[in-house]
């Protein structure tokens, strides 16, 4: 597999777990990973888990640069080849969609020029209300690649709409969006 170089976006939900499914199964194809996290991730998955996966430490302050003294949001943006949001909280989803840059990961998808693909996870009354609809739809208008949450059990205890794509199937559309599809 050629190689390419993945910025992965987590947010704060409880599907955060399947997103070091999905950097460990990039980094088996000798990818190239940066990983970001939001405050609100933190509390549900650790940033040794996806620096052990991707080898690289993980960024989650807008203001302390760790690489890019232009800023992260800069440098990471300039070197990603996509960008993957996994999980797309309804919290971040708003902000992208109405221009909110407020922390690391809104500003990187604020300033990203690569392909940005976002895996909704949330719970079914969250994904059902209007205006995470509306978001959505302004987000494919605005040229956002959405993969569409699936059906089954949730955290909250419901089964429904709203359960973030499976890595399986979110590393296929990454790998994709770097080199257009795949024939296997």
């Amino acid at each position: 597999m050629s190689a390419g170089e993945i910025l992965v976006g987590v947010a704060g939900g409880v599907a955060a777990y399947k997103t070091a499914d999905l950097v460990s199964r990039l980094a088996k194809k000798d990818y190239a990973i940066s990983v970001v996290m939001t405050a609100s991730a933190k509390n549900f998955i650790g940033r040794a888990t996806f620096e052990a996966l991707s080898t690289r430490p993980v960024y989650d302050d807008l203001f302390a640069p760790r690489e890019h003294f232009l800023g992260e949001h800069i440098g990471l943006a300039r070197r990603a080849d996509v960008f993957v949001i996994a999980p797309a909280t309804a919290n971040v989803i708003g902000k992208i969609a109405h221009g909110i840059a407020d922390d690391l990961l809104t500003t990187l998808a604020m300033a990203a020029t690569c392909p940005v693909l976002l895996a909704p996870a949330m719970n079914v009354e969250m994904w059902s209300k209007p205006a995470v609809q509306r978001n959505i739809e302004q987000l494919k208008a605005d040229g956002y690649h959405i993969l569409a949450p699936g059906e089954g059990w949730l955290s909250c205890r419901v089964s429904g709409p709203g359960r973030m794509a499976e890595p399986a199937d979110i590393e296929p559309a990454v790998i994709a969006a770097l080199h257009g599809p795949q024939n296997d």
